[in-house]
């Protein structure tokens, strides 16, 4: 049985919530400790309804930016892999990796050419989603993409009353960035 359908998690969560004063909590994740003040995404648990069940859902929520910037990257990184079948990227290496620094240095100036050429042909647009996953192993997984400048309590406190009571409304318009709209 999935742990986040169970009434004493789910209370547990609830408890969790009301110590913070908060409508939700938030997940440490392993990879956050290597990032300072990251505020454009943020992995949270709240309690909600899923067919008509309370559950805990485990989401990650993130700005169109941050989601349209790794689009970007990965089809970057397939262009990339085209030309130098050998290249891995950097957070695929392993610790028997060896760097060539010759070809490392034209593989990256390739994927920051191929970056910005895919940001200047605005070839890849995002817009607001909710994806949600119900074979997730902790509950329901939602993935939410949102127009935000950051990734705030404020936002998620936001996106969490207008899920759970059914208002949610996604803005339906493509959006695409460049990279130089992150020097703000």
């Amino acid at each position: 049985m999935n742990p986040g359908f169970d009434p004493e998690e789910i209370a547990l969560l609830k408890q969790e919530c009301k110590a913070e004063r908060s409508s939700f909590i938030y997940v440490n994740d392993e990879f956050e400790d290597d990032e300072e003040e990251n505020n454009e995404h943020a992995h949270v648990q709240f309690v909600g309804y899923y067919k008509e069940k309370e559950v805990v859902y485990d989401a990650l929520i993130y700005t169109l930016r941050l989601h349209h910037s790794t689009l970007v990257y990965d089809e970057a990184l397939e262009r990339l892999k085209k030309e130098y079948p050998d290249y891995v990227s950097q957070d695929e290496r392993d610790d028997s990796y060896i760097v060539d620094p010759e070809k490392e240095e034209d593989a990256e100036i390739l994927l920051t050419e191929f970056i910005e050429e895919i940001e200047e042909n605005q070839e890849i647009t995002v817009r607001e989603h909710v994806e949600v996953d119900d074979k997730f192993e902790y509950g329901i997984g939602l993935e939410v993409g949102l127009n935000k400048t950051e990734i705030n309590d404020k936002v998620i406190n936001d996106f969490i009353i207008r899920f759970n009571s059914g208002r949610l409304q996604l803005d339906t318009t493509l959006y695409s960035f460049t990279g130089s709209e992150e020097q703000d």
